[in-house]
């Protein structure tokens, strides 16, 4: 299999109208899809709103040009949103784009190294354990605008233990309305899957609490009450380097690209079974390394393969790479005809859909079935993986969680060989 063969490349042999209007079709639907979770991911990641749909237009676009997945979609993604935050607030909107450029030049020369294949050799109780602490850090990072609560002036709260410390001294402030607002938005968002599986809760959720709160003038914190919006379209902008700041931001550029790297190979994997295929893992990373470069290049915020949005595009009868172009122009247009309305959604909806999303994407499912069925060890890594994530952050989730891993494993290879 070649380092770098874009699956665009081998869509074109038998490619037919009838695929073509599969593709469009999927294209729209992933778009509406990813409106609403590309405006909140952002706001989850401390840089505002609009930023999040240049995310999915560049990186979407260009990962679907040059990626080694038929189906991919890709765009900014729940997992990146605490680690983007945290640089966000220590080394600014730069920083942040430094990190990406970074993240991105590592995931090419993995590609180029051909690494992909490595990522197998990731224990799942380590994957399992990280994407569960993600989930819950989401959720614990969404309980203060969710519950309308006002931080003391000064409250530097960047961390989980520290947000949840923070929302503990505020809770006083608590506003009964955002909480109400909340807790209707988070209820639509349950009841409507079962209602209609075409069209996502999470925009009507947002449509139906804002047309609500502004009709009926709710004292209600919205996006525009926080953030200014802007529906201009993403402009290249290089960000002040210093050798000091890239210095300091090689860690979060290396969580940044392992993190892409195991998001995106998983994406594929999950795709490649609903669609009979097989990606190139290393063209994949390729593109992954593009898309981020370019994301950070016009305004975005990292991203990698997104599950559900794959997903999504598959049962929508996406079957090549035109499809995750589409859901891109599609965006596009949105960011600008509608961004401007965006200021008038209410942030408890936010909230709602970043509990869904963190909901769905913690596999509590699978983490329990592990503790029931695993071997103690591996329960241990992945408690601990799970506790360091939350605490600390992935680095040094995944680099303790890999460590015990193979350090039981060696344990157990050297007395089954001193019983031998």
């Amino acid at each position: 299999m070649k380092t770098f063969r874009p699956k665009l490349f081998d869509t074109f042999h038998d490619y037919s109208k009838k695929q073509f209007a599969c593709d469009v079709t999927a294209g729209i639907i992933v778009a509406i899809i990813a409106l609403p979770l590309s405006i909140a991911l952002a706001i989850a990641s401390g840089v505002s709103p609009e930023k999040g749909l240049y995310t999915a237009i560049i990186a979407g676009i260009v990962i679907a040009l040059l990626g080694g997945s038929r189906v991919n979609i890709s765009g900014p993604t729940a997992a990146f949103a605490t680690i983007v935050a945290g640089i966000v607030a220590q080394h600014g909107i730069d920083g942040l784009a430094i990190a990406t450029l970074m993240a991105g030049l590592m995931l090419i020369l993995m590609g180029l190294l051909r690494l992909g294949t490595l990522i197998k050799y990731i224990p799942e109780t380590i994957t399992v354990g990280f994407t569960s602490g993600i989930a819950i850090t989401i959720v614990i990072g969404q309980i203060k605008d969710f519950l309308g609560v006002t931080f003391a002036p000064g409250t530097n709260a960047i961390e989980a233990p520290e947000k949840i410390i923070a929302i503990a001294e505020s809770i006083t402030t608590m506003n009964p309305l955002a909480l109400l607002t909340g807790v209707v938005a988070l209820a639509i968002l349950i009841v409507w899957p079962k209602i209609s599986k075409k069209i996502p809760g999470s925009l009507i959720a947002v449509l139906v609490i804002t047309v609500v709160v502004a009709l009926t003038k709710l004292n209600v914190n919205t996006i525009g009450d926080l953030y200014q919006i802007s529906s201009s379209l993403p402009r290249f902008t290089l960000p002040a380097f210093s050798m000091d700041k890239v210095v300091s931001l090689i860690p979060s550029a290396f969580t940044i690209a392992i993190l892409a790297a195991i998001e995106s190979l998983l994406s594929c994997v999950v795709s490649d079974k609903m669609i009979s295929d097989t990606h190139n893992s290393n063209t994949e990373l390729i593109a992954q390394g593009a898309g981020n470069i370019c994301s950070a290049l016009f305004g975005g915020i990292p991203a990698t393969g997104a599950i559900a949005r794959t997903a999504a595009n598959v049962k929508n009868g996406g079957r090549s790479p035109i499809s995750g172009i589409v859901h891109g122009v599609v965006l596009l247009l949105v960011l600008v005809v509608f961004m401007p309305y965006a200021s008038f959604i209410p942030m408890p909806v936010i909230a709602a859909v970043l509990f869904m999303v963190a909901y769905n994407m913690s596999e509590w499912r699978h983490f329990v079935d592990i503790c029931k069925k695993a071997p103690i060890y591996e329960t241990l890594v992945l408690v601990l993986t799970l506790v360091l994530t939350v605490v600390f952050d992935l680095v040094v989730a995944i680099s303790v969680g890999l460590a015990v891993h193979y350090a039981i494993v060696l344990i157990k290879k050297l007395i089954k060989k001193r019983k031998a």
